[in-house]
């Protein structure tokens, strides 16, 4: 399972532009981003951790693509584009492009939220301990 989460964390790790949630995750967690990553590719780390900053990830992607459309939106609209090249179609089809990215955000920050909510506060976690600090096992 160390191996699998250290893969997932590497991977989403590439994701770093600040997206919205940021500074949630840091309360939350406890700690800046970067600690995090740290935190979730270390054995023994919190599932929890781990999941979010996969959410964040997709979370990130889908802020980018919002961005991207409203950008060719304000783009199609600039007060410098002339009267003829205005056009209803392309700018329907943005408008379908963003209602997309705009759900998918939607559903990214719906899920995130949720898991949050469900874990228990900060100060009922029980810190974690690497496996060099329990106790030997018991002899029978």
């Amino acid at each position: 399972m160390g191996r699998l989460v250290r893969a997932c964390v590497n991977r989403i790790r590439g994701t770093r532009k600040p997206i919205s949630q940021d500074a949630v995750l840091e309360q939350v967690f406890g700690a800046p981003l970067d600690k995090l990553y740290e935190r979730a590719v270390h054995p023994g780390s919190s599932p929890s951790l781990v999941r979010a900053l996969e959410l964040r990830a997709f979370l990130a992607l889908a802020e980018e693509q919002v961005l991207h459309v409203r950008e060719r939106i304000h783009a199609a609209m600039a007060p410098g584009a002339g009267l003829d090249s205005l056009d209803a179609d392309p700018l329907r089809f943005e408008t379908q492009w963003l209602e997309a990215a705009l759900v998918g955000r939607s559903g990214y920050l719906t899920a995130l939220s949720g898991l949050l909510a469900t874990m228990p506060p900060s100060a009922a976690r029980p810190a974690v301990r690497p496996w060099s600090q329990f106790p030997p096992a018991l002899p029978w």
